[in-house]
């Protein structure tokens, strides 16, 4: 591919100089160029497949980034990358060096930094609104599809730009999709429009006071040129509303199984792309792709793992519980809520569309009215909805359940990180924050959190891979010093617990639970670094060679020399200490640390989140702040992300970074000890 004509295309002006006949072949080349990129990297390539001929008439007829493109979710920017330079990067497989979604630091071509939905017509209105108050030129032109419409800045757009007037293009790209289904009423009236050629009312954009224009075939490069023409320079906000076939180029087979995402064609017709392409928009929702699981013959990650337990063990309820529902702000399947889950759960299953703040307001409306509903998405989707989870929800004290996927440190780009979570959730007055170690404990707090022994809202901090590897490493319900197994054996759907199984009081997991009894040092290990916490305390008790590692400081060996029997014990000796599994982040368990006091030095605590602000931070500040000398003596370490936004860092570096690793954090607890003197 690299001898073709897109090799040739440097920058808009190369397309622009190409001869209009020559402007289908160039999508040709770029569709083949996108399905083979998506063999080797996988990746949004259905969502692209669908906008090959829009992005080429986009740079045929507009002059980036003069004409400032906005696109919406920037998922689908890939065949624009293309024609802003960065072609190399899809056509060599060697080359994986552009990101996801656009970014201004690749590329002058790119307006933002967006991986969340539903804000490029808001964005286009600043940047229109900037350009007409300065006396500047150029048009202005949101892309917004793929789902995105049904986002509610979405709608405030709207109605911003039809009150603001002036120069704005608003291309929508509907390609009948969203990940999975489009929900929402406002797809009927789409649909009619399609079907009438544009013409038919109720038209939602000229309810806003909006301009219109319809293109049937989205997929015709010349005909969308015609109509990018006609709009360019425009004096008035207009909707272009282009009809596309996601996934146009790829096979199809029957929809027989569930990657949980949308699967590359989605024209409507409940279909997928064949297995052997393994190409899905997923991976976790943090990059938004992987190989599907299920179809590569892999055990599922975490994610679905752990989701699928939830939804089985939430079946098995329906029947017997009117008012228990699962609402998912699309994005389902990548949260193990499968297709074939969605169909038998009926009217007990709500797809609310790319709405999260709706999603949240919904749920606390049905745990007002006496229904117990679980909402699922991942920590990165929550975070656009504060608002609601802080008035709507913790001020009105609604029994509604967050499932929380996603959370945590991982290797997502910049857009898409769910290290905010424990901070965010963790500061809201009156919400319950759970944070399972295990999957009997995940499906014991789901079950609390939704039966009427809970009165108030909760959120669970769904367990993420580390758990999931640790509990197959030790097979199913076998204990051990990293936690009690479910483990790979365990069917979904097993009975591993009911309502009557969990205490009747306000929260069965406000204390932390001591795992392991030691002394000297106390292990504290959040969530999803539990098995990280178990591996750190069985490294303490093996004596510690100085010489072995490089880690250490300088002068480490010399304070072994000089000082007592008791600073070398604490450099170099076994210590037996303590491990505990938190289980919550909401409250701190003042009892069981100021116990800790009595035979214990120093306190650690390990998150796999932002550290600042953060649960160890709490910790830290309730022994600061204790009335006890003897309390307020204890040292504390903490240990965590830093607040910093990170881009496509694998998780493993960024643990090292961090000092997530055994050696860095026994190196430390034993220059601490050694440190106090004793």
């Amino acid at each position: 591919m690299g001898e073709g004509m897109l090799s040739a295309i440097h920058g808009p002006a190369d397309v622009h100089a190409l001869p209009a006949d020559q402007l289908p072949e160039l999508c040709a080349e770029i569709r083949r160029t996108l399905v083979a990129y998506g063999h080797t990297h996988g990746g949004h390539i259905g969502s692209n497949l669908g906008m090959v001929e829009a992005t080429v008439a986009l740079h045929r007829v507009f002059e980036s980034p003069r004409d400032r493109i906005v696109f919406d979710v920037s998922h689908q920017s890939y065949v624009h990358k293309m024609l802003t330079g960065r072609a190399a990067a899809y056509l060599n497989p060697a080359r994986h060096d552009v990101t996801g979604f656009t970014n201004p630091d690749e590329s002058e071509h790119d307006q933002f930094v967006l991986g969340h939905t539903g804000t490029s017509i808001s964005l286009a209105c600043g940047l229109a609104k900037t350009r007409d108050m300065t006396g500047g030129n150029g048009n202005v032109i949101a892309v917004i599809g793929d789902g995105s419409l049904s986002s509610a800045i979405a709608f405030e757009g709207l109605n911003n730009a039809a009150e603001q007037g002036g120069n704005l293009i608003i291309i929508f790209n509907d390609n009948e999709m969203s990940i999975a289904e489009d929900y929402g009423g406002m797809y009927g009236p789409l649909a009619r429009l399609r079907a009438s050629g544009g013409t038919a009312e109720p038209n939602i954009f000229h309810a806003f006071g909006l301009d219109y224009r319809y293109v049937e075939d989205g997929n015709d490069v010349l005909a969308l040129v015609r109509a990018f023409e006609s709009v360019r320079g425009i004096d008035h906000p207009v909707v272009v509303h282009i009809h596309t076939r996601k996934g146009l180029g790829l096979p199809v087979v029957a929809d027989d199984t569930d990657t949980g995402t949308d699967n590359g064609t989605g024209n409507g017709d409940a279909t997928v792309i064949a297995e052997d392409l393994a190409i899905t928009e997923g991976r976790c929702e943090a990059n938004h792709w992987q190989n599907p699981d299920s179809a590569a013959g892999k055990p599922l990650g975490a994610r679905k793992h752990y989701g699928q337990l939830a939804m089985a063990a939430l079946e098995r309820r329906f029947a017997a519980e009117p008012g228990l529902v699962v609402i998912s702000p699309a994005t389902p399947g990548s949260n193990g809520i499968t297709r074939a889950f969605r169909e038998r759960a009926g009217a007990h299953y709500v797809d609310t569309g790319i709405t999260e703040e709706h999603a949240v307001a919904f749920a606390s409306g049905i745990a007002k009215a006496g229904g117990r509903p679980v909402l699922a998405t991942s920590a990165t989707f929550f975070q656009r909805t504060f608002d609601q989870l802080q008035q709507e929800l913790a001020l009105n004290h609604t029994p509604a359940t967050l499932l929380d996927f996603g959370g945590g440190l991982s290797g997502a780009d910049n857009t898409h990180s769910g290290a905010f979570d424990i901070a965010m959730f963790g500061n809201i007055p009156g919400l319950t924050c759970l944070a399972p170690t295990s999957g009997r404990d995940f499906l014991d707090m789901l079950a609390w959190a939704t039966s009427t022994t809970n009165d108030g809202p909760v959120v669970i901090r769904v367990p993420g891979d580390a758990i999931l590897s640790d509990e197959r490493a030790h097979g199913a319900d076998t204990p051990s010093e990293t936690g009690t197994a479910v483990g790979a054996t365990e069917p979904v759907g097993s009975d591993i617990c009911s309502d009557t199984d969990v205490p009747a009081h306000s929260c069965p997991w406000n204390r932390y639970r001591i795992v392991r009894r030691g002394a000297q040092v106390a292990v504290l290990a959040l969530g999803n670094t539990y098995p990280l916490g178990g591996r750190i305390v069985k490294a303490l008790e093996s004596a510690w060679d100085i010489a072995a590692t490089d880690r250490t400081e300088p002068n480490a060996e010399a304070i072994t020399k000089t000082s007592g029997d008791g600073v070398r014990s604490a450099l170099t000796g076994p210590i037996h200490a303590t491990l505990i599994d938190p289980r919550q982040f909401s409250t701190i368990d003042g009892e069981t640390l100021a116990a800790l006091a009595t035979d214990h030095r120093l306190v650690v605590t390990l998150e796999d989140g932002q550290l600042e602000g953060g649960w160890g931070e709490k910790n830290t500040a309730w022994y600061a702040n204790h009335p006890s000398p003897a309390v307020a003596a204890m040292r504390v370490l903490n240990f965590g992300g830093v607040k910093e936004f990170t881009d496509r860092v694998p998780l493993a570096e960024l643990n090292e970074r961090y000092g997530l690793t055994v050696e860095a954090v026994t190196t430390q607890i034993r220059h601490k000890l050694a440190e106090s003197g004793h």
